[in-house]
């Protein structure tokens, strides 16, 4: 669908303004970093917000910018508000609706979300991400508000917002040690966008052996990975929060990847690991130990079911990869104390303003979200 939509939009912006859109959107590196045992990590917390989605949230609102104008809705459960709040403040053309559970996404992450002012609108929903998800979904499907409001979106359900990330998996595979070694690919996965973009690199050529759909316990991909049942559950709240998705949207994009060899090749390319929030603490104190490195609570269950996947294949000496989603600073309630002191902010951090968040209370119904929406003063058309 977004292809259908945007695809316009790319082809007007031409091989030169693709270049200008790229270099303006990524002032960042994505490095590569050793780790131990033959693990690496992919650090994807350089940009302005500390978390991966600054990857395709900038990409995105630079080749949104300056068309026709448009409402870009986003329900998020911690990083991609902050990311897109980043990356479509002040931009001519385009208003932002961010909508967040209320009380399941850190102080931090609040403030990158909610306290922007501008074209950045912020609400806050009575209930989880499912919820929050659900109430997008819906006013997508009501043609007279999509059209009235010109909605768009920068969810991981756009997949203008999956392409860069499919060729940051090609960018890391470049920066390993060259090898024949099988590699082996950690995700830490909630919405499972980020394993989406994984599998169309590796359908595109990237040669990878397995993937690890790492999650903590809502993991309603696991356990259809176990049973062939996807049975999605509400969410519940866990410290690596911006996972707690019951649900999964690109659910359905992953069994479309498999839907000729079905769960038998989805099995045969993807495991499924699922980890609480004691091993996720324990491994974030393990890892600081061995290594210094700190990992933030998501990294942390990514690192998880690396170590494990690897553990089951020592004989093939497999190389293993984490994606590192997010900076350990924007966590410090539950970094600091088991690492014992507070993760330094990188040179590359865009702070968020001193000022409180500003986010109406929205009812879980759709009725009062679309009467929210329509509240506001979009300036369409």
């Amino acid at each position: 669908v977004w292809l259908r939509d945007e695809s316009q939009l790319l082809s007007q912006v031409g091989e030169g303004g693709l270049g200008a859109i790229i270099r303006d959107a990524f002032p960042f590196e994505i490095p590569v970093s050793p780790l131990d045992d033959g693990r690496y990590m992919l650090e994807l917390f350089h940009g302005p917000t500390m978390a991966f989605k600054d990857v395709g949230a900038r990409f995105l609102a630079r080749v949104l910018g300056g068309a026709d104008r448009r409402t870009v809705l986003v329900a998020t459960s911690g990083d991609t508000g902050g990311a897109v709040a980043s990356a479509f403040f002040g931009v001519d053309g385009v208003d932002v609706v961010i909508v967040y559970p209320e009380g399941r996404v850190s102080p931090f992450q609040e403030r990158q979300i909610a306290s922007l002012g501008g074209n950045i609108h912020a609400a806050r929903v009575a209930g989880g991400f499912d919820d929050c998800q659900r109430l997008v979904k819906d006013a997508f499907a009501d043609q007279q508000l999509k059209s009235a409001l010109g909605l768009t979106s920068a969810n991981s359900i756009n997949l203008g917002r999956l392409l860069p990330q499919v060729f940051y998996y090609f960018h890391a595979w470049a920066q390993l040690p060259s090898s024949d070694a099988p590699l082996i690919i950690s995700v830490p996965s909630g919405n499972f966008g980020n394993l989406t973009a994984g599998l169309i690199a590796w359908r595109m050529g990237l040669p990878v052996t397995r993937f690890v759909a790492a999650t903590n316990p809502n993991d309603a991909v696991p356990r259809y990975l176990a049973t062939g049942k996807f049975e999605p559950r509400p969410s519940v709240p866990t410290i690596s929060n911006a996972m707690d998705v019951g649900d999964p949207s690109n659910f359905e994009r992953l069994s479309w990847l498999f839907e000729e060899d079905g769960i038998e090749g989805f099995r045969s390319m993807v495991s499924g690991r699922a980890y609480s929030d004691e091993e996720t603490r324990g491994a974030i104190s393990d890892v600081f130990e061995q290594t210094g490195v700190v990992l933030c609570p998501h990294t942390a269950v990514g690192y998880l079911g690396l170590r494990d996947e690897m553990s089951e294949h020592p004989g093939s000496d497999p190389v293993g990869l984490v994606l590192a989603t997010a900076h350990p600073a924007k966590f410090p309630s539950v970094v600091t104390p088991l690492v014992g002191e507070a993760p330094a902010m990188p040179e590359t951090a865009e702070m968020p303003p001193d000022t409180p968040p500003s986010a109406p209370l929205c009812d879980p119904d759709y009725d009062s979200f679309k009467a929210y929406l329509e509240g506001l003063d979009l300036k369409v058309g």
